[in-house]
């Protein structure tokens, strides 16, 4: 069952300049972006830095407001109501965010940060709040005496470990995970992701996990969608990412991952170019300029979204000869 059908959804970030401040430019974040996520289901997306990641799963639960498109969440289209009618939304959807510390207020205890949410969404009573914000402390993994604790008296991990447990207090439907282990050491990312998962199965949740490391993704999620410059260029299942991935662009990211072995080593696909501005986004397929198969038309049409089978569709002219 569909719990978030987004369909062409755009965001663009407007630049001012001048004397007066007039709009000189803009910055095109998404670009008519189309993705389906159903209840239970773990959504990775991936992609380099700056490609547009973050600003999608921030305006997929309005933390953004879109600049056009459509957002349905649970059968309800949401891209354009007002604060009122979000707000009884904003339990259902929360944000794990990249940064552990600065996403914590600094001047606020554990318990403090979690009470705060809880209480404004009134979702225990007042007697029970107490209790309720101890029980989320130790269900993160956490110690019980931690809630009296200040974030820079935490690690990086147990500050992520707080704001999991801060986003479960509302109790939520749906999670968006921004990078929340790229901050991390190695050996701590493991155990945010089994938390992550536990806490998944636990409490019913539907996540949209954004990394820019397709090995992790792969481990974690059932779909991995690969984004590049504000568009998907490829959907795909995790489980046949490394072997059926046949985007150009998804390719060189699978070359890039370190492997143990280096005899076991594919050719590496070296990208020439440089990643066109999302100023000034160039006509056709975003990738064409670095594509190693890049065809005439590739920079005069952008290629449609083409299924390949029932769960892999690419946009790729080369693809689709």
């Amino acid at each position: 069952m569909t719990l978030l059908d987004v369909q062409q959804l755009v965001k663009h970030f407007p630049q001012r300049g001048g004397l007066l401040g007039r709009i000189v430019g803009r910055v095109h974040a998404v670009n008519g972006v189309d993705l389906r996520i159903d209840r239970g289901e773990i959504v990775g997306v991936v992609g380099e830095s700056g490609c547009g990641k973050s600003t999608l799963g921030k305006t997929l639960i309005r933390l953004l407001e879109p600049t056009r498109g459509s957002i349905v969440f649970d059968g309800q289209e949401i891209t354009r109501i007002g604060h009122r009618q979000m707000m009884p939304l904003r339990r259902r959807m929360q944000c794990i965010f990249q940064d552990p510390y600065s996403a914590l207020n600094p001047k606020m205890t554990a318990a403090a940060a979690i009470r705060e949410v809880v209480q404004f969404h009134r979702v225990v009573s007042q007697r029970e709040t107490r209790s309720y914000v101890d029980g989320l402390i130790t269900r993160v993994g956490l110690r019980s005496d931690a809630r009296d604790r200040y974030p820079h008296e935490f690690s990086g991990g147990q500050r992520q470990r707080i704001n999991i447990a801060r986003a479960l207090a509302v109790r939520p439907d749906f999670l968006v995970a921004d990078e929340p282990v790229s901050a991390l050491d190695v050996s701590i990312q493991a155990q945010i992701l089994n938390l992550l998962m536990d806490l998944k199965n636990d409490f019913s949740l539907t996540l949209l996990f954004i990394s820019h490391d397709l090995k992790v993704v792969e481990h974690f999620c059932d779909r991995v969608l690969v984004m590049y410059l504000g568009q998907i260029v490829e959907r795909i299942r995790c489980e046949d990412l490394v072997a059926g991935a046949c985007h150009p662009y998804t390719r060189a990211l699978l070359g890039a991952i370190p492997v143990a072995d280096p005899a076991a080593r594919s050719e590496l696909t070296v990208l020439e170019g440089e990643v066109p501005s999302p100023r000034e986004p160039p006509r056709g397929c975003p990738f064409a300029g670095r594509c190693p198969l890049v065809e005439s038309r590739c920079h005069a049409e952008m290629p449609p979204m083409v299924a390949r089978n029932a769960t892999h569709q690419v946009a790729c002219w080369s693809i689709r000869n």
